[in-house]
């Protein structure tokens, strides 16, 4: 473990010397490559969520309420009522460090340690922690060709290797090519945009299993409310689990 952590040390230190990178965030030097793009300051001051939050314990809101834990599991936000899926968890705001580590997704299919160890804290929690195999929401074909790559497959396989659950890639997918969600879209639009997008392919394969969803970012739940819809009849249960809330 000692041998593991000074080798580490001298690997950040050789590629801070050699290939110096900037933070996302504040502009200031990021010393890990665990970190990703964002420095350490910026990921100990970026909000994430933890036991002592009071959340929607359905799609997963902050609550400005404060409430003793025995009743957390009554708090409800009223606006997911209709959303088939069981529950709902982000790591945190879509701000700060998760927000830059977010977008630099986008552009590299890579999950840098410190983001991956906030997920894998995230799923163990309860009532993420019920979850039996790990599902990323699928990007259509084009839209994967487009871009290389779907960032949730890569988030969904890296949470799999961490928390030993089985991860399938292949059960779920996004059969209709939806205009992309825009910032200023409302909750309705959204909704309508991704209704019925989205179809279970290989029904066996999650015949009575919980599910657990994985995706980048909660906006308005419309896209992960409409996967988990499209797979309730197959699945037992299913829940959700992103990098970040907006």
């Amino acid at each position: 473990m000692r041998l593991s952590l000074a080798i580490d040390r001298t690997l950040d230190a050789a590629l801070t010397l050699v290939y110096p990178q900037a933070c996302s965030v504040c502009g200031g030097s990021v010393e890990s490559r665990h970190d990703g793009v964002v420095c350490d300051a910026c990921w100990k001051a970026t909000r994430v969520f933890d036991d002592g939050d009071t959340l929607c314990w359905k799609c997963g809101a902050l609550s400005v309420a404060s409430v003793p834990e025995v009743r957390r599991m009554s708090i409800r936000c009223g606006r997911c009522e209709t959303d088939t899926y069981i529950a709902a968890r982000a790591c945190g705001p879509y701000e700060g460090a998760l927000r830059a580590s977010i977008l630099q997704l986008k552009r590299k299919p890579h999950v840098p340690h410190r983001l991956a160890a906030l997920m894998l804290e995230a799923q163990q929690r309860d009532p993420l922690n019920d979850a039996e195999v790990i599902v990323p929401v699928p990007l259509h074909a084009d839209r994967e060709r487009e871009r290389g790559f779907n960032q949730a497959l890569v988030l969904a396989r890296e949470l799999s290797r961490l928390s030993g659950l089985p991860f399938d890639q292949h059960s779920v997918v996004r059969h209709t090519h939806t205009e992309r969600h825009r910032a200023g879209m409302d909750a309705k639009a959204r909704r309508d945009s991704v209704e019925g997008a989205f179809a279970v392919r290989h029904p066996p394969f999650i015949k009575g299993k919980k599910v657990l969803l994985v995706d980048d970012v909660f906006t308005t739940g419309a896209t992960a409310g409409a996967c988990a819809a499209a797979i309730k009849d197959a699945a037992e249960a299913v829940f959700v689990l992103t990098i970040a809330r907006a």
